[in-house]
Formats: C-alpha cells, sequence, structure tokens
C-alpha cells in the first residue's frame, strides 16, 4: 500500500506531485460526494498504535511525496512510524489568546504534538506550520520545550506581568507519554508554585497524579484545579479514538485520587460525537461523580481544517456503518456544515440535537449536584520572581 516519502525506505521508489494522490476507503453507496479525499491510507501495520489513517502533507506544501511501489514489491519493507522528539527553540512559552468563549486568557504547551494520538483532536493543524502532516505526524514527531521552565520563570518576573490564571493542556496534553521522562510539566509547577502563581490543567493521562504533591500544595492556596477529559466508558471505543491516551479506568481512579488530596478536579466529556458517544453522558458523569468530582463540562466535537478529513478516514475505517449518520448529526449542529468557527457556537453547536445534548447534559449535573459551586483561583499569593542581576534587600 502506498505511503508518504517522510518515512519510505530506500527500496522503495518515490513521486513529486503538485497535488497528492487521493484514495480514502471505499464509501458506502450514497455517502455524500462533496468531501475532498484526503491522502492514502497507511498499511495498519505500520501505523498500529497510531490514532490518524494517513499523513497527507499539511496545507503550506506546494508539493507532496509519496511512495509507490515501482515493481520491486518493496512497499512492505517501509518501517513503522516511531516517534521522534526534536527541540523547540521557542523564547517564550506562555500564549496569549483573546477568544471571547473560553475562560483563559494565556496558556502553555510544555510539548507540540501529542503522542495520545486522539483522531479528533483540533490542535492537528497547528504541526502543519511546521511543514509537517497533521495527520500521523502530528502523533509521532514530537518537539518539547526543554527550557520552558526557565522562560517561565522569566517572563514572571517581567516588569508589568500581572497575574492571571494559566491554562496548561489546551493544545496538546501536558501529560502525555514523553513526560514521564523529560518532566517539563513537573518543572513548570515547580515555578508556578514558588511564585504562587494559579493553574488550571485539562489532560487525559492519568499520569497527573504524580505531581499530586505539589498540585495539593498549591491547591491549599486555591491555586490548582485540574480537569480530566473522559470521552468514552467503553475500552474499545476509547482505545481506537485515543490510542495512547490513558484508560478511561486509569483517568476516573486519577481523578478519585486528585479528589481525595483536596484538588478541585472536574470532568469534560469532551468532545460529545453524535451516534458515537453521546449515549454516554450520564454514565461518564454518574462514574465522575463517584470518583468525588465536583464540576463538569461538555464539548462538541469540533473539525476544523484538516481534523475533518481525518476523522472522515478514521470514521470510514472503523465505524463505516454509523458515517453517514454521524455527518448528518454533525451538520445539523453546524448550520449544515462540518465546522462553525463562530464565537460563542463553536464548543456547543446550534440546533435541535445540540439543544438535546445541552439540556441532558444539565439534567445529569443538577440530579448528581454537579456545577453547584465553581472552584476560583486566586492572585493574591503572586510574588513576582527575582530576575537575574536583581539586588535583595538588606532589611
Amino acid at each position: 500500500m502506498p505511503c508518504y516519502l517522510g518515512f519510505m525506505s530506500p527500496a522503495a521508489s518515490s513521486h513529486a506531485l503538485k497535488h497528492p494522490p487521493v484514495k480514502a476507503p471505499s464509501e458506502p453507496a450514497g455517502v455524500d460526494s462533496d468531501f475532498p479525499e484526503l491522502g492514502v491510507a497507511i498499511d495498519r501495520a505500520r501505523r498500529r498504535g497510531r490514532g490518524a489513517q494517513s499523513n497527507a502533507s499539511g496545507r503550506y506544501e506546494a508539493e507532496a511525496r509519496v511512495a509507490f511501489d515501482d515493481g520491486w514489491h518493496s512497499l512492505e519493507e517501509l518501517p513503522p512510524f516511531k516517534t521522534s522528539v526534536g527541540v523547540d527553540t521557542s523564547r517564550k512559552v506562555i500564549t496569549r489568546n483573546d477568544s471571547p468563549d473560553i475562560g483563559f486568557d494565556r496558556s502553555i504547551n510544555p510539548y507540540r504534538g501529542c503522542e495520545h494520538g486522539c483522531v479528533y483532536c483540533f490542535a492537528r493543524p497547528t504541526h502543519a506550520y511546521l511543514g509537517l502532516s497533521p495527520g500521523l505526524d502530528f502523533e509521532s514527531k514530537l518537539f518539547v520545550k526543554p527550557d520552558a521552565p526557565a522562560l517561565l520563570e522569566k517572563e514572571l518576573a517581567a516588569t508589568g506581568y500581572e497575574p492571571r490564571m494559566i491554562a496548561i493542556g489546551t493544545n496538546t496534553d501536558p501529560y502525555q507519554p514523553i513526560e514521564r521522562e523529560r518532566k517539563i510539566m513537573r518543572g513548570i509547577l515547580e515555578v508556578l508554585e514558588r511564585a504562587g502563581h494559579p493553574v488550571g490543567i485539562v489532560t487525559k493521562s492519568a499520569l497527573v497524579v504524580r505531581d499530586i504533591d505539589i498540585l495539593a500544595r498549591m491547591a491549599k492556596r486555591n491555586l490548582a484545579k485540574v480537569a480530566i477529559s473522559v470521552t468514552s466508558l467503553d475500552p474499545k471505543l476509547a482505545r481506537t479514538m485515543e490510542p495512547r491516551a490513558s484508560t478511561p479506568p486509569k483517568r476516573l481512579e486519577a481523578l478519585m485520587q486528585l479528589s481525595e488530596a483536596g484538588i478541585p478536579t472536574t470532568v469534560m466529556v469532551a468532545p460529545v460525537i453524535p451516534a458515537l458517544n453521546d449515549s454516554e453522558i450520564e454514565r461518564i458523569l454518574d462514574a465522575a461523580a463517584h470518583a468525588g468530582v465536583k464540576e463538569a463540562s461538555y464539548v462538541l466535537l469540533r473539525l476544523p481544517l484538516e481534523v475533518r478529513d481525518l476523522f472522515r478516514e478514521w470514521l470510514m475505517a472503523n465505524y463505516p456503518d454509523r458515517y453517514r449518520h454521524v455527518f448528518t448529526l454533525i451538520r445539523d449542529m453546524r448550520g449544515g456544515r462540518d465546522y462553525d468557527a463562530k464565537w460563542g457556537e463553536r464548543m456547543k453547536g446550534t440546533g435541535p440535537m445540540a439543544w438535546t445534548i445541552g439540556r441532558r447534559f444539565e439534567i445529569a449535573c443538577e440530579r448528581l449536584g454537579l456545577n453547584k459551586r465553581r472552584s476560583k483561583l486566586t492572585t493574591d499569593h503572586f510574588a513576582r520572581p527575582k530576575r537575574h542581576g536583581d539586588q535583595l534587600s538588606l532589611f
């Protein structure tokens, strides 16, 4: 089966094209014809443990390179996709935003790319800025910010810095597998604790419990809270959709440990995918409430840019019988489109189906006593770090 040059062996031939060849999985009769085909699906053995089905070139690339069989039958010799880690040399680590429909104006992402491989991840298109594919590259070609703790301390020490909650995990997961070795996230938390700076964390990884010692101390001063996304309680669906994220039971166990340690926790039912996991909303909330969670939120599936077609490929490969129904419902909630990025609507959607999901979520939360009170973080403890060269007071 053909695949992209970035992962070719010397034995395979290549061909440069102005437009990549397109060969999607066979579609059920009568399926909509207005989906542009994305790329060439990679052999299952080579992408084992990954979420995306293909590795189409990024949208900013002038050419796309693909492997083709030149008669030597060498394509089966191509190696599996392995995780590689590069260094991100950014000079700043705090990213600002002015989005009116999210509750923070700054965030930190210790890594670029995410090995969890969630097929629906709305951050996938950012890999195109690096000249890489939002497909398999996003989950196998990662970049680490080793200087993130030092850069953060420098930015917090800057004259004029005004503290507000920093969100971590809004783009890629700070507790993805390589964090076990790199410990960038732990270094960031150490800086934030010393500075008395509030932080809100979003993750799908049980690895967050490693840092309970720091988070519990910060929580006592209203400086930390943790949200864990639980997309499904079905282990098969979760494994297929989020191949390298923690299992649902591990995430619930992490929520319980965090809650018992006095750390405010939130369960995120995110994303809600109609006709795939929306039937689990009540069960997920019930399981989280039993784990000690006091707050909950949800986000409707978002399909910006390449994510739409990557999700389409995945759905066709794993749930072809639901393909038409899922996209029909998605369009019903997105004004007839596959995605609508309009402020205030992109997270929840519109229309009868979106309204029903919202009411079900609210009723379940009310029944379980969730969201009665929202944890509020404080900036009262902030102490600007000393900059290099600053002279300490003698009195």
